[in-house]
């Protein structure tokens, strides 16, 4: 018998899918899932990841999240333009996930409310933003001036792009130091137009300014969010960054004690 080991509890926001009566099964009933490469790559180095359910009772929820260890918030649908205040570019197109920004800046407030270890990817780091009062793009290739194809639905995870380290960035300095060309996948067609209140860019697009990635600037929360997806990163192996560095440099975050 294997002996229990004090592993870290870590929560993934869900993705959110309505009743549809096209489906065989669940027709009538909402579903919550996560995509199987980000379960499997969280679920390394003593971690274990847990769904976080968009429980109808928000005293479960705030409960529920503050039994993490972090928290974090993954792809999946547009954000809203009503969660940031901003009229709909398409709203036929790209109406965005409203019930989801919902739930999702609940566990967003708790998590940041009670200093709980926070890490975003691609949509993750649009809520980020969107919670501290920044605003997106909500279509790349409209909005952005010499944009590059950040997302293709038939190429999928195998888009991607070079990206440039800011000054005195945590990725430059301290999670990639000797990373000289850094090359990041790309599924996504919104972006953060402007940061945040606290927020710092960390990485950027050089071609069109894309922002690739954030933190808060305040030493007593740790929240860090990254526009690729590092939980692809297998698809393309080598040719793009490594993601462990990212994911070891997490894990000590959420070790150092609260």
């Amino acid at each position: 018998m294997s002996k229990r080991t004090n592993m870290k509890k870590v929560g993934i926001t869900c993705c959110t899918m309505p009743p549809d009566q096209k489906r065989s099964t669940f027709s009538q009933k909402s579903l919550f899932y996560i995509e199987s490469d980000m379960a499997n790559f969280f679920s390394s180095n003593n971690i274990m990841p847990i769904l976080i359910p968009d429980f109808s009772d928000e005293t479960i929820l705030q409960s529920f999240v503050l039994e993490l260890d972090a928290v974090i918030f993954h792809g999946g649908d547009d954000l809203c333009p009503e969660s940031y205040n901003a009229p709909y570019l398409n709203k036929a197109k790209w109406p965005g996930n409203r019930a989801r920004d919902i739930y999702e800046l609940k566990v967003m407030d708790i998590a940041f409310q009670h200093k709980i270890p926070i890490l975003g990817i691609c949509r993750g780091q649009q809520l980020i933003n969107t919670y501290f009062g920044g605003t997106l793009y909500q279509d790349i290739q409209s909005e952005v001036k010499n944009a590059l194809e950040h997302r293709n639905a038939n190429d999928y995870d195998k888009i991607h792009h070079s990206i440039t380290f800011t000054d005195d960035s945590l990725l430059g300095t301290t999670i990639y130091p000797d990373e000289q060309k850094p090359v990041v996948n790309s599924v996504h067609h919104q972006a953060i137009k402007s940061l945040g209140e606290k927020l710092i860019c960390e990485a950027y697009s050089p071609q069109d300014q894309v922002i690739e990635a954030i933190r808060y600037d305040d030493e007593k929360h740790f929240i860090y969010a990254v526009q690729w997806h590092p939980e692809f990163s297998h698809t393309l192996g080598k040719c793009v960054l490594d993601p462990q560095p990212l994911l070891d440099y997490f894990i000590q975050q959420i070790s150092k004690e609260r």
